[in-house]
C-alpha cells in the first residue's frame, strides 16, 4: 500500500492541467478545516469549492471496484472505513459552507474540468454583490 500514490495521481494531474489552462487558480492538497490528516485534492478557497478525485478501488466505485480474494475480510473492513471517512469528510465540509464535488478516477478529465469551472463560476457569481437596477 505504501507504493500507491495518494496524491498527484494521473487523474488529478490531468484535471489540474485543464483547470490551470482555463485560467483557474487553486490550492493543492489543502487541509480539511477541523479534521486532522485529511486533505482536499483541489481547493478553491475563496469560494469554498472542494474537489476530491477518488480512486475506484480505494473508495468503492460502483462500476470498477474489485474485492480482493486473499484476506478478504480485512480488505472489506478497510475499504468500508475509507467510504465512511469519505462521507464524514463530505458532511463536515458541507456543514462548514463548502461545496463538495467528488469524481471517480475513471471520469474524463475534460468532463470534470467543465463541471468544476461551472461550479466555481456559479459560486463566484453568488458572492458578488447584486446591482440595484431599480434605484434611480
Amino acid at each position: 500500500m505504501s507504493r500507491q500514490a495518494s496524491k498527484d495521481t494521473a487523474a488529478e494531474l490531468a484535471i489540474r492541467r485543464l483547470l490551470h489552462a482555463a485560467g483557474l487558480r487553486y490550492r493543492v492538497e489543502y487541509p480539511v478545516p477541523g479534521l486532522a490528516r485529511r486533505r482536499i485534492d483541489v481547493a478553491f478557497t475563496s469560494v469554498k469549492v472542494a474537489i476530491l478525485i477518488d480512486g475506484c478501488f480505494w473508495h468503492g466505485c460502483p462500476e470498477h471496484a474489485t474485492q480482493p480474494k486473499s484476506n478478504a475480510e480485512w480488505w472489506r473492513q478497510k475499504l468500508d472505513r475509507n467510504m465512511a471517512r469519505d462521507a464524514e469528510t463530505t458532511e463536515h465540509l458541507m456543514a462548514a459552507g463548502w461545496e463538495v464535488l467528488r469524481f471517480w478516477e475513471h471520469e474524463t478529465a475534460e468532463d470534470v474540468a467543465v463541471a468544476v469551472a461551472e461550479t466555481v463560476e456559479r459560486r463566484r457569481t453568488q458572492q458578488r454583490p447584486g446591482i440595484n437596477r431599480s434605484a434611480g
